[in-house]
C-alpha cells in the first residue's frame, strides 16, 4: 500500500516553489533541498523533495520533504533541553517556520563509526585533514569507543563542502575558537541524545551533521537534525554479524543512493547518471521506514497534501 502511494506521487514532484507568490514572506534563498524566505526575524523554510548527493542536486524523492520535516520537528522537541533550536511551528507538512539566525560557517559532523566519506578518506590516506588520531588498523564500519568530530566548511549551492580540522576552521577565519568549542560541545550532547533515542527504537545513529547559528546572542541548532539526509542510521541487531562478515550494513539513510552512484562511477564530478524511478521509490521507502521506526508511527503518503494545496494552506 505504501509503495503504491509513493509511486503515485512520483509525478507530483515538489521540487520548486512559486517565488513571486511567496515573496511576502521575505527574501528568497534556494539551497540544495530547501527554499527559504527570509524575513526580518523569521524564515519560512520549504523542504522540497529535491535530492542531493555529493553536494549535487540529482533528482526528487516522493514525499521526502514531509518525512524530513516530521523527523526534524520531533528531534528538535526531543533535544531542546540540551540546546535551543530555531523552530517556531510547522504550518504545513513541507514547511517549517523558524527564527532567523546568523549561521556559523561550518558543519559539525559527529561520527561513532568509520564509514562513508571518512572510510574512503582513510583508505586513501587523506583522513589526517581532520587532525583526529585514528588507529592504523581500522576496518570499515568499525565503532569508535568515543565519538569523534570531523568538521567541514559550509559551501554555497553548487560547490562542495570541504573537510577541515577544528584548528583550520579557527585559523582560516571561519569560526572564532570559543564559538567553535561551544558548537562542538553542543553537537556532542545532541549526538549522544540522538544515539540514545535511536537505540530505543532498535537503530544505530552512525553519524550526523549539525548546523548552528546565533539567535539573540545565543547559540542554537538550526536547519535539520537526525534525519536520513543529515545522518546515517543502521539496523542495530544486524550490526555485529554484518561487521564480522565484512558485509555492508543495513542502511536507513541517503547512503543507499550514494553507494548506487559510486557503483555507476559518479562521486560528484562530471555528468551524473539518471536516477531510475524504481530507485527513487526505493529510497522513499527507506525514508518512510526510518520515520516509522524513529517516531513510532507509519508514514502515510496518501495523507500528505500535494504541492498544489501548499499555498492555500499558507493563505497566499
Amino acid at each position: 500500500m505504501l509503495r503504491k502511494a509513493l509511486e503515485e506521487r512520483l509525478s507530483d514532484q515538489f521540487t520548486a516553489v512559486d517565488v513571486d507568490r511567496l515573496a511576502g514572506f521575505g527574501r528568497h534563498y534556494k539551497g540544495k533541498v530547501r527554499d527559504m524566505f527570509i524575513g526580518d526575524d523569521e524564515i519560512m523554510m520549504f523542504t522540497s523533495d529535491r535530492h542531493s548527493a555529493f553536494d549535487v542536486v540529482l533528482t526528487s524523492i516522493p514525499c521526502k520533504g514531509a518525512i524530513l520535516n516530521s523527523i526534524t520537528e520531533a528531534a528538535f522537541r526531543a533535544t531542546e533541553d540540551l540546546c535551543p533550536n530555531h523552530l517556531i511551528d510547522r504550518p504545513h507538512p513541507n514547511v517549517l517556520r523558524v527564527k532567523r539566525a546568523d549561521p556559523i560557517a561550518a558543519e559539525i559532523i559527529v561520527r561513532r563509526y568509520i564509514t562513508g566519506s571518512l572510510w574512503r578518506a582513510y583508505q586513501r590516506g587523506e583522513a589526517g585533514v581532520y587532525e583526529v588520531p585514528l588507529a592504523a588498523d581500522l576496518q570499515a564500519d568499525q565503532r569508535f569507543e568515543t565519538p569523534i568530530i570531523t568538521p567541514s566548511t559550509k559551501a554555497a549551492v553548487g560547490e562542495h563542502d570541504e573537510p577541515i580540522s577544528r584548528r583550520g576552521l579557527v585559523e582560516e577565519g571561519y569560526v572564532p575558537k570559543a564559538l567553535l568549542d561551544e558548537a562542538c560541545e553542543k553537537a556532542m550532547q545532541l549526538f549522544l541524545r540522538g544515539e540514545e533515542l535511536a537505540a530505543a527504537q532498535g537503530l544505530i545513529l552512525v553519524d550526523t551533521k549539525y548546523e548552528f547559528g546565533m539567535i539573540d546572542g545565543e547559540l542554537c541548532v538550526i536547519d535539520e537534525i537526525h534525519t536520513a539526509d543529515s545522518s546515517r542510521y543502521w539496523v542495530a541487531d544486524e550490526y555485529e554479524a554484518r561487521f564480522a562478515a565484512g558485509e555492508p550494513q543495513r542502511m536507513l539513510d541517503k547512503e543507499n543512493i550514494r553507494q548506487w552512484l559510486i557503483g555507476q562511477g559518479y562521486q560528484g564530478e562530471g555528468t551524473p547518471p539518471e536516477i531510475p524511478a524504481e530507485l527513487r521509490v526505493d529510497l522513499a521507502m527507506v525514508y518512510a521506514d526510518l520515520h516509522h521506526r524513529l517516531l513510532g508511527t507509519p508514514f502515510a503518503a496518501d495523507g500528505i497534501a500535494p504541492p498544489s494545496e501548499l499555498y492555500a494552506a499558507l493563505g497566499v
